[in-house]
């Protein structure tokens, strides 16, 4: 699986990326979920670069011209319900593209809350066969709600290519999915965070981007 670290080389990208990780900007709702969108749409611009493009023959006013134009079919999928901002923003370029989502989440299976599994209820895609898809989803600490949202889309085709997207990720969550996915999957990401602690919360992380985005949940 190939890593691209788009804040190796700082750009735009890593200023938004500083406003949704200060705990002060983060209590704006509005302006947390228009940031996380905005990275949504820098790394769509970059992932369009590697993308397939065939020429369309363009009427303008004055002649015919033609124009390199994606050829790929795009299915943007993302986890339900903190990746939506992401899916946004990868909506807003790419917004020919089919979309998908699935409902997986975390759940902790001791009382010290230290240990989790994944639970996936609900999946909506289209047929997926010979399509790229993109998996968006902000924070990607252990990999394991990515996984099970890749494998229960596969319900409904094999991909000719598979993107993941995400905020933040971790050492643990990038080594996993190295084991578990595609040899030729690429994985893109803002930020590569160096730990989770007890609880599998990424640091330094920016905390909850679900509750972040849409509120407290019970």
């Amino acid at each position: 699986m190939k890593v691209v670290n788009l804040t190796e080389q700082p750009s735009l990208l890593s200023q938004f990326l500083s406003e949704v990780r200060d705990v002060h900007i983060q209590r704006d709702q509005m302006r947390f979920r228009r940031n996380i969108e905005r990275i949504g749409e820098l790394m769509a611009y970059e992932l369009s670069k590697t993308l397939t493009y065939e020429p369309r023959e363009v009427q303008t006013p004055l002649a015919t011209t033609e124009v390199p134009c994606i050829k790929d079919n795009i299915v943007l999928a993302t986890i339900l319900r903190a990746g939506l901002p992401l899916h946004t923003g990868f909506l807003n370029y790419f917004d020919h593209a089919e979309n998908a989502f699935v409902s997986a989440y975390r759940v902790y299976t001791d009382d010290a809350h230290t240990e989790i599994a994944i639970h996936s209820e609900y999946m909506a895609a289209p047929d997926l066969n010979g399509k790229t898809v993109i998996i968006a989803d902000p924070m990607l600490a252990t990999g394991g709600s990515m996984y099970a949202s890749y494998k229960a889309m596969l319900a409904n085709g094999s991909p000719a290519r598979t993107d993941l997207a995400c905020v933040m990720a971790t050492p643990v969550a990038i080594n996993y999915l190295q084991t578990v996915m595609p040899e030729d999957t690429t994985l893109w990401c803002a930020a590569i965070d160096p730990v989770l602690n007890e609880h599998k919360y990424i640091v330094p992380g920016l905390g909850d981007a679900g509750d972040l985005c849409f509120g407290d949940k019970l």
